[in-house]
């Protein structure tokens, strides 16, 4: 009970005839009085075994309330309190509570340190201390603190600014959509992680940290060409790597949303810059990605493009299934063929899944983009071509084998997105195997 009432009273608080608080409270101290250990130190205290925080905020107002504390960002572990809080609320050195979700606004309730002030009413009921003016004057006053700790931070040290954003990002993210005022102050701080390699020249942007670039909205803004008001942007490296390499390999930046609350802090972010387009870099290609060349006709009238497009639709029969065949720059080191999800149409497939509970999955309706420069696309068509022989089902073994082939690109293009249940990937494999016997086969 000591310990947690009484450590920092400036009277002395004897047991046995020794004094066993310490007294001294750091946060009453003016900032230039104290060094870099002096805040570790503090911090270990009050919260051992965490690790060592990554930067802290000194508070100090006497007007119009008075306000002494220190605020520390903890590192990212994975857990965060966004309901109690872990910051102690001190009156006049002596504790008072560990839960101050009254006073300071949510989206800083992670934080950890100390607030003192004798101003904060203590006898209240908590509806009351929502709609006392001072105590949310003194929330605003924490808000304004943190984000001037930010920029300062972002100014004079960009690379731990970067080092650091992954643990910042969750607390200026969703106080950014929770608060329009701290949305106004952090505006400039929002930074991603983004495709483009870190600047080498006096322009601060894109950033290094941990072995990743970070840009802001603005910086990745500046480097747009011409009239191009589109952000490219991609929430998971691994089932949307043929996309993704698709636009990296034509020198396009993309940024990295790849949190849980970037699903939510994209729509936002695109509302306040409506003038911008935000995109994922799975919802379509541009003309920058495709070869504009034209086509030769057959004897039929239709080109190998159209030809293509009328096998691969034959063999999924699905008509949920827009069937697209483009040649695409990247050639035979581009994927054979590639799931696209239009942008509103995914977006509402996302929040349908949010509503029933459960995880987002491919939308029955969605878009097979086929590259006709791929070797194993072009060897379609040959093979249909190249039958002779005519089977009970009125096709050549030749064509039921480039069907076969064809439904084989369809499933690889939805087992790169993870779009297969487990029922369709253990067909898959089956059927993996039997087609590459039969190729076997042709080639013995």
């Amino acid at each position: 009970l000591i310990n947690t009432y009484c450590d920092f009273m400036s009277v002395p608080v004897q047991l046995e005839g020794e004094t066993v608080n310490k007294m001294v409270a750091p946060w009453r101290k003016n900032a230039r009085e104290l060094s870099d250990q002096d805040y570790i130190d503090l911090y270990n205290y009050l919260y051992p075994f965490q690790g060592d925080p990554l930067l802290w905020v000194h508070l100090n107002t006497d007007y119009p309330y008075n306000l002494q504390g220190i605020l520390f960002f903890p590192k990212q572990t994975g857990r965060a309190d966004w309901e109690k809080g872990e910051i102690k609320l001190y009156c006049n050195q002596v504790f008072v509570s560990d839960s101050i979700k009254e006073v300071v606004p949510r989206y800083l309730l992670p934080l950890r340190g100390v607030i003192d002030s004798p101003d904060i009413p203590l006898n209240v009921s908590r509806s009351a201390l929502q709609t006392d003016r001072r105590v949310r004057s003194i929330g605003n006053f924490v808000a304004k603190k943190v984000s001037d700790r930010l920029r300062s931070l972002k100014k004079e040290d960009p690379r731990a600014y970067a080092e650091a954003w992954e643990s910042l990002a969750p607390f200026v993210k969703i106080g950014a959509m929770e608060d329009d005022k701290f949305a106004e102050q952090v505006e400039e701080l929002v930074m991603f992680a983004s495709s483009a390699s870190p600047s080498t020249e006096d322009i601060s942007d894109p950033i290094e940290g941990n072995e990743r670039s970070y840009t802001t909205l603005d910086g990745y803004r500046s480097r747009l060409t011409g009239d191009e008001k589109i952000v490219l942007y991609c929430t998971d490296e691994i089932s949307q790597s043929a996309a993704l390499n698709l636009w990296i390999s034509q020198e396009r930046e993309v940024l990295y949303a790849d949190t849980v609350i970037d699903s939510q802090f994209i729509p936002w972010l695109e509302s306040r810059h409506e003038e911008l387009k935000f995109q994922r870099v799975d919802a379509e290609l541009d003309s920058s990605l495709k070869e504009e060349t034209p086509e030769l006709s057959d004897g039929d009238g239709e080109t190998k493009s159209e030809s293509l497009r009328k096998l691969i639709k034959d063999a999924l029969s699905n008509d949920k299934v827009t069937v697209q065949v483009q040649a695409l720059k990247s050639g035979a080191e581009g994927p054979a063929a590639l799931i696209l999800l239009p942008e509103q149409m995914r977006r509402m497939n996302d929040i349908g899944a949010l509503m029933d509970q459960r995880l987002p999955g491919l939308p029955d309706y969605h878009v097979l983009l086929v590259n006709q420069k791929h070797p194993l696309v072009e060897g379609l068509l040959k093979l249909q071509a190249g039958g002779v022989i005519v089977g009970d089902a009125g096709q050549s073994p030749s064509e039921m084998l480039a069907r076969d082939l064809a439904q084989h690109v369809y499933e690889t293009a939805k087992l790169s997105v993870g779009g297969l249940d487990p029922k369709e990937l253990a067909n898959f494999q089956t059927n993996n195997l039997r087609l590459m016997s039969r190729l076997m086969e042709r080639g013995l």
